[in-house]
């Protein structure tokens, strides 16, 4: 388990990769078309440097088949035995993976340090092997599962055409839906996590035809997603998701239960079966899995400095412009807005040594580096769980601007256009590419939060693209609306 936990941090399952590089070849938006080279050159680079896709480096979910015939050589229970796995792995110095989880979640929110505990579901069934399915669940995508008790005579497809365009862009497409009905509540939302499990095999399946009513309704869900016009990343275009994959369960007569929970674009899970003879192996991607696709700046990105960004610079900024940013850049998130809000309130003032004024503030919270790197993987986090702060945050710091992933919510976005701010995003999927952009790394206050406390990173051309410019215009409800209307009118 604790390898299975190594060996999908780093390596994207060849089903993923071929997809993603179909989605690449057949991309007519730029901005997606850059999006998806930033997460394929992302993924090449963390195969050969072992190092995690992403920063946020997943909740660990085991679904565990043990055989009856199964007799265990321990004094730990099932879920012990995972959870050491997962502090194994996680605390494995030669690559550190980030520890995201917290316990009392109503209360201190204190980080466990090692990731555990896993969320473990462990059925009894004939024979006498293992077999064991085990993800690492990102918390963006994790945090737009849809639950709905729909009527019989309801259409799915159209439930989940409603449903998609509300997630946003947090969940970082182009990835896969896993889809449960039936059950109970919880049994739907069950079955919707162990669908996401299963093979990409959409293009095979479309190929073939389909040979079921889930089957038919596979194809009908993925091509009326992907008419939204999302696009990768939320800025529009032909992919928003690779696969949609669904399993049933029988269900009450007055009920249709529904379960949707998107897998993002780390995509990271492994299957393999325990036999009692030995650890399980699994196989090291070829370098020939991999497109022949690098990415590099567009050669219209404009350069920023951020030692010297004025208000009147960032004012002729357009939601769409490519930007390298380089300079000092200051970090946060969650907890660190929170603290800050608790000191203005309290009638407090920053820490020493703490100025945002006309700074950018990186919404991440980085693995930590190994062997000599800078820092960690370095993607960014979801944008929108920043929004309650954002008015504090530039009308009492003199913050200029944000860089994070995926959309603003009206609340936010209103807040930039008060007081003339900015909005940057940076690639979800791409956080080892990310991380190359820093130069230097330093704390700066709040260093009990670990992972979260406010960073300084002096960065070199990180690509950023303008989501939200000081007028309000949002990337991600003009590129989505313009890539749907070409879609339907088969100018693509």
């Amino acid at each position: 388990m604790a390898g299975a936990l190594q060996h999908i941090s780093c390596f994207h399952p060849p089903d993923y990769i071929r997809a993603l590089a179909e989605a690449y070849r057949r991309e007519a938006s730029p901005a997606a078309r850059d999006a998806i080279a930033q997460i394929l050159t992302n993924s090449r680079m963390c195969a050969e440097g072992r190092r995690p896709i992403c920063q946020d480096t997943g909740i660990v979910v085991v679904f565990l088949n043990v055989g009856m015939n199964v007799r265990w050589d321990s004094d730990f229970s099932v879920e012990e035995m995972v959870n050491e796995a997962v502090r194994r792995a996680y605390l494995d110095p030669a690559n550190v993976l980030r520890a995201s989880m917290v316990a009392d979640p109503l209360g201190s929110r204190t980080n466990t340090g090692d990731n555990t505990p896993a969320v473990v579901h462990t059925r009894l069934v004939p024979g006498d092997t293992v077999e064991v399915k085990v993800a690492a669940k990102g918390g963006g995508s994790e945090n737009k599962a849809a639950f709905a008790t729909l009527k019989p005579s309801d259409d799915l497809v159209e439930w989940v055409l409603r449903t998609v365009p509300a997630m946003g862009a947090g969940w970082c497409p182009p990835g896969t839906l896993g889809i449960g009905v039936g059950g109970t509540a919880e049994k739907a939302m069950l079955l919707a996590k162990e669908a996401l499990l299963a093979p990409i095999d959409m293009h095979e399946l479309k190929a073939r035809g389909a040979m079921n009513r889930l089957e038919e309704l596979r194809i009908a869900i993925f091509d009326a997603v992907n008419a939204l016009g999302i696009g990768a990343q939320g800025l529009g275009g032909l992919t928003t998701v690779l696969d949609v994959k669904i399993l049933d369960y029988p269900t009450h007569a007055a009920a249709l239960p529904v379960g949707l929970i998107p897998n993002c674009a780390a995509n990271r899970h492994a299957h393999f079966v325990l036999d009692g003879t030995g650890p399980a192996s699994l196989p090291i991607p070829d370098p020939a899995d991999w497109p022949d696709v690098h990415w590099s700046p567009a050669p219209t990105a404009r350069r920023v400095n951020l030692d010297t960004i004025t208000r009147a610079e960032v004012a002729d900024w357009k939601a769409g412009d490519v930007l390298l940013v380089s300079g000092a850049l200051l970090t946060g998130r969650d907890a660190a807005h929170q603290r800050i809000a608790r000191l203005f309130a309290s009638g407090g003032t920053l820490p020493p040594g703490l100025d945002f004024t006309n700074r950018f503030i990186y919404y991440v919270g980085p693995v930590d580096p190994v062997r000599d790197e800078i820092v960690g993987p370095a993607g960014p986090t979801t944008a929108t769980r920043m929004d309650k702060f954002t008015e504090m945050m530039l009308e009492r710091t003199g913050l200029l601007g944000m860089i994070g992933k995926a959309e603003r919510g009206p609340e936010g976005v209103a807040a930039i256009t008060r007081h003339k701010g900015v909005y940057l995003v940076a690639v979800g999927g791409a956080a080892y590419l990310v991380s190359k952009a820093v130069r230097s790394s330093r704390v700066v206050a709040f260093p009990e939060l670990g992972m979260e406390a406010i960073y300084e990173f002096i960065v070199e051309n990180m690509p950023v693209t303008v989501a939200v410019d000081t007028q309000g215009s949002s990337i991600h409800e003009t590129g989505p609306a313009e890539w749907k209307r070409r879609i339907a009118l088969n100018a693509v």
